[in-house]
C-alpha cells in the first residue's frame, strides 16, 4: 500500500526536524519504504510518500517523530491504478 503523509512541523519550526534527521536519519523500521518528499516553500509542512504492507510500521515510524510534528496519513493509489478502477465505470 502507498501512503501520502502530510507532516506539519510543531510551531512551524523545521530546525528540530532537520537536526534529528541529520543526526539519526529517517528512522524507518524495516519494511517501510520511503519513496519521496516535498517541502512547502515556507518550510513548515512536508509531504512524504511511503510504501508498506503493514500500516503498523507507519505508526512505529511516526512515534519516533511525533514530538516534532503532527501527521495526516492518506492511503493513495497510483494514476494507472486509478484508471483501472474508474475505467469500467466510463
Amino acid at each position: 500500500m502507498i501512503y501520502m503523509i502530510i507532516e506539519d512541523f510543531c510551531d512551524g519550526a523545521p530546525e528540530p526536524v532537520y537536526r534529528r534527521f541529520r543526526d539519526s536519519g529517517r528512522q524507518l523500521p524495516d519494511g517501510l519504504k520511503y519513496l519521496g518528499s516535498w517541502i512547502t516553500q515556507d518550510l513548515t509542512r512536508c509531504y512524504q510518500v511511503m510504501e508498506c504492507d503493514d500500516p503498523a510500521l507507519l505508526d512505529r515510524w511516526m512515534s519516533r517523530w511525533s514530538d516534532l510534528m503532527s501527521f495526516q496519513v492518506i492511503p493513495v493509489v497510483t494514476s494507472p491504478e486509478a484508471v483501472a478502477i474508474v475505467g469500467p465505470r466510463l
